[in-house]
């Protein structure tokens, strides 16, 4: 297979690694998020602590201090006014497991919106597009069943995924892209390509694709990265995504191969991050 270089994204800055990494994650905006602790990650439940998150946006750094945080290990993302939310993966019934803070990194408020999340990506209007994995699917968590849902930035539920004819139930959120208001996402166990407007109008469309937890689109054309580095394309149809032939081999900037990583897929990119480090690469499909 082609080898496809990625690209340096942002770079942790080399001041914060004495402290514990908890998540990191690129915002709607492009802006990349570090959060960070004294405090080392570890099961819960846990007592309140402080942390940081580290942002950078284009060749500026700066700190928001957040206070009181109640979760073990995190996922984050930006909200449009400057404050952040925060949720645990995991949870009970009884949890409130995200917390939302201001600008100033107040805790806001608290709510739930089910367990087992995989994906958790603010739209450019704040509002919360979260995919969940099988175990929140197939568990007792009612609020997990539908595998993609929206939730307002206060917890309030705004749209959930439900099969339409000829679409099975979404067994596990593998890939989810949000491009402005608009969410992408792409299923196990057939990987069908599944379209959600503004308004919450669905437009699915049948692909041959499997294993697929990235994709990034560019107008007609679409990627899909299978495992850890597998790259395949394709064009949107009105009903289906027609593949290209071939495949291509993600890796490093520096050619060297990938390791196990996490993404953030955002309109034409697909952000990668190996699972133990800081730095962010990118591919754009725009620009390939």
């Amino acid at each position: 297979m082609e080898p496809v270089r990625l690209t340096e994204y942002a770079r942790m800055p080399r001041a914060y690694r004495r402290l514990h990494l908890f998540n990191s994650t690129v915002d709607a905006h492009g802006r990349t998020h570090w959060l960070l602790s004294e405090r080392a990650p570890g099961p819960g439940p846990v007592d309140p602590y402080d942390a940081v998150v580290v942002t950078a946006d284009d060749g500026h750094v700066y700190e928001t201090h957040l206070g009181a945080v109640q979760l073990y290990r995190p996922e984050l993302d930006a909200l449009p006014d400057g404050g952040f939310v925060l949720a645990d993966a995991r949870s009970k019934a009884d949890e409130q497991h995200v917390q939302v803070f201001d600008a100033l990194g107040r805790p806001s408020w608290t709510f739930r919106m089910g367990d087992g999340i995989e994906h958790l990506l603010a739209d450019a209007s704040g509002d919360l597009w979260v995919g969940y994995f099988d175990e929140g699917v197939y568990g007792d968590d009612p609020l997990s069943h539908p595998g993609l849902r929206r939730w307002s930035s206060t917890g309030e539920p705004l749209w959930s995924f439900s099969p339409g004819p000829g679409l099975i139930d979404m067994s596990d959120c593998g890939a989810l892209n949000v491009d402005g208001t608009t969410a992408w996402a792409c299923p196990y166990m057939h990987y069908p390509l599944i379209e959600v407007r503004p308004d919450g109008t669905v437009r699915v469309r049948t692909t041959r694709m499997s294993g697929v937890r990235g994709i990034a689109l560019d107008d007609e054309r679409v990627a899909f990265l299978h495992g850890v580095s597998t790259l395949t394309y394709g064009w949107i149809t009105e009903a289906t995504v027609e593949p290209e032939q071939g495949s291509a081999q993600l890796v490093r900037p520096d050619g060297s191969a990938l390791a196990n990583n996490g993404t953030v897929c955002r309109g034409t990119r697909i952000h990668v991050r190996e699972r133990k480090g800081t730095d962010w690469w990118v591919l754009d499909i725009a620009r390939s």
